[in-house]
């Protein structure tokens, strides 16, 4: 264990010291007397959410899904169909919108595991708008305008109409997706993955099936996603198709590429500066999507390995962090 001890634990302490500082935010809010401070942080640690699960396949799968949004809005309309249904509590929901994501992903997956390379990339994105467009059609829920949610949802009986609450439960929710992906990643099924993601066709010589692992994978990450979704519809308290197009399946790619695409701890801290660029650029100016290429184009270009690659680059953290 302690050959791997100099690996692990700088990746763990730089995830620790980013829940920390994100668990301060309200406190910060507070003491400046702007509450929309702690809403934008909510919004940031949601999409850290969605960037870990799509990480879990992109990073350590090599499946480039351009339709990893799709689960988003699963997560967020199972907030409005079981507020309809009377279904108000949280975890009730976010098992709600892992149903329907673990279906859709389970069909979905097995059929597109079957390609590699942009046909995967299309029939992703082809499935997803599927999904898009059925929600479209849906007119009980707003069909293309959405729905308005009455209320937040409940947990265990405590309101989350309170926008700090809401945030220390996304904030808990956060760090139990890392936990549990650190796990799962650094077991003999994250191992299985990352090594057909290197060379397939020699894990199937070593007697591995790429397939069954993928699938699982594929449905993992598609379940995550969905709780992401149930915590932005809380946030917004509102429910659009919208959530599940394409160009948000897109940000989230983008999301890893800031962070660097097959560290946990990456994709964490690119979903949080991607989404917190984003809010200072728009403070600026209405072409805030100028300045936001241009920062992408520098990372790639100077540091294609994202903040991780330039945090090793400066000694800081292990090298799968």
């Amino acid at each position: 264990m302690s050959r791997f001890a100099p690996q692990i634990a700088p990746r763990l302490k730089a995830a620790l010291a980013i829940l920390v500082l994100m668990a301060l935010v309200p406190v910060a809010a507070h003491a400046i007397g702007d509450p929309f401070l702690s809403v934008i942080a909510n919004r940031m640690l949601v999409f850290a959410i969605a960037a870990l699960s799509l990480d879990l396949i992109l990073g350590y799968g090599a499946m480039v899904s351009f339709g990893h949004a799709a689960y988003l809005g699963f997560g967020a309309y199972a907030v409005a169909l079981g507020a309809r249904w009377g279904v108000t509590d949280l975890l009730a929901q976010i098992l709600l919108g892992m149903v329907f994501s673990a279906a859709f992903a389970l069909v979905t997956g097995a059929i597109s595991l079957r390609t590699r390379g942009v046909y995967f990339i299309m029939i992703t994105l082809a499935f997803a708008q599927m999904a898009y467009f059925f929600f479209v059609s849906q007119g009980s829920l707003g069909g293309d305008d959405g729905v308005a949610l009455q209320g937040r949802s409940t947990l265990l009986g405590l309101s989350l109409d309170g926008d700090v609450t809401l945030y220390y439960v996304t904030l808990g929710a956060l760090a139990l997706v890392y936990a549990g992906l650190y796990r799962l990643t650094g077991s003999r099924f994250g191992r299985v993955l990352k090594g057909t993601r290197e060379n397939s066709l020699r894990m199937q010589a070593m007697g591995y099936r790429p397939f069954p692992y993928q699938l699982v994978a594929y449905v993992i990450a598609g379940c995550l996603c969905s709780v992401a979704g149930v915590l932005l519809a809380n946030l917004t308290e509102y429910v659009s198709p919208a959530y599940m197009g394409w160009h948000r399946s897109g940000e989230m790619i983008v999301m890893l590429v800031f962070g660097g695409i097959g560290t946990l701890t990456g994709a964490m801290a690119g979903a949080l500066v991607a989404v917190g660029l984003e809010e200072v650029l728009a403070a600026f100016s209405e072409h805030w999507r100028l300045g936001f290429g241009l920062a992408l184009v520098l990372v790639v270009l100077f540091s294609p390995e994202g903040l991780t690659g330039l945090a090793k680059r400066l000694g800081i953290g292990g090298k799968h962090g």
